[in-house]
């Protein structure tokens, strides 16, 4: 993730976080983990870096301002 990257995350439930991120190419995707649920300020990341790429359409449902301003990486 570069500086000035936008990400944003929710959490679906206290052990498991969504994370979308902004690509380099004017796109994006996300991910969902399971996580501790101690600290997600803490645990985000590692989802972004290692969790389950979501389908689109679920992942649109979750982050709708990722998908009117960004087109979906494949």
């Amino acid at each position: 993730m570069s500086e000035g990257q936008k990400v944003e995350r929710k959490a679906l439930d206290s052990k498991v976080i969504a994370v979308a991120s902004e690509g380099y190419n004017n796109d994006w995707t996300a991910y969902i983990g399971a996580v501790e649920g101690k600290n997600h300020e803490d645990e985000w990341e590692g989802v972004l870096h290692n969790g389950t790429k979501l389908p689109q359409a679920i992942a649109e449902i979750l982050f709708p301002e990722f998908a009117t301003k960004y087109k979906w990486r494949a």
